[in-house]
């Protein structure tokens, strides 16, 4: 566990990532990160929580048509 403090930063509060926390997450300056709501508190991530979901659906109907596909694809 990390613990952090909130800064001023211009007129906002803000926190630092500790540079190991910053690579583990594979992010550096200018990337996204996006807070979503869990359980337990608010979960930090760089990957897009919409793009997960359309990737879910996508693989669902891919699931569906397998069949489909595989004779498309001869």
């Amino acid at each position: 566990m990390t613990a952090l403090k909130l800064t001023q930063i211009g007129n906002s509060l803000g926190v630092i990532l500790p540079k190991e926390i910053l690579a583990r997450m594979k992010v550096e300056k200018g990337d996204a990160l996006f807070v979503t709501e869990a359980a337990n508190g608010v979960t930090l991530t760089p990957y897009d929580p919409g793009v997960e979901a359309q990737l879910k659906l996508g693989r669902e109907f891919m699931r569906e048509f397998r069949d489909t596909f595989h004779q498309l694809a001869k």
